[in-house]
């Protein structure tokens, strides 16, 4: 099967990309893991390589989502590798966005870092999975009400 190349250009610069579907397995459950490539001078350049982990939670067992990044989220990590140390101009090898070193920093709206595809002793995806989608799925706790102008305190509501 043939990967579909993307183009995408940034600050005057075309950018090649390309995704490929796969699925890692946690203690509890299956997780969407797309590995996201891209090269920003040719083939033979430096590729950045993403691994992101669908924060997506089903309720049926060890199946997973139809999450997928877009345009928006290719940017967004070209954006970040590049203030973090890519240069996709050098010839050669790979710039791992790796969850070791950059989840603590890095997240997309859909998606984490993960170093599971590539190491199988990486942390559990399940933990993190659930820990982002009950914080994207908390209530938000409302607005404390502001207090009555002191000519309204202690009157009901039938003006006694």
């Amino acid at each position: 099967m043939n990967e579909r190349l993307r183009k995408l250009h940034v600050d005057g610069r075309e950018f090649v990309w390309t995704v490929r579907i796969h699925h890692v397995a946690g203690e509890r459950d299956c997780h969407r893991c797309v590995r996201v490539r891209v090269w920003g001078a040719g083939k033979n350049s430096r590729a950045l390589q993403a691994d992101l982990l669908s924060k997506a939670v089903l309720p049926w067992g060890c199946a997973t989502d139809s999450s997928y990044p877009g345009p928006k989220d290719v940017r967004t990590l070209i954006d970040y590798a590049l203030t973090h140390g890519w240069n996709p101009g050098v010839m050669g090898g790979t710039f791992f966005l790796s969850e070791s070193e950059h989840a603590s920093a890095f997240e997309l709206a859909d998606f984490l870092l993960t170093d599971r595809l590539r190491d199988e002793a990486a942390p559990d995806p399940t933990t993190r999975v659930f820990r982002a989608f009950d914080a994207r799925v908390a209530p938000v706790p409302p607005e404390p009400e502001a207090p009555l102008p002191e000519e309204l305190q202690g009157k009901t509501a039938m003006g006694s």
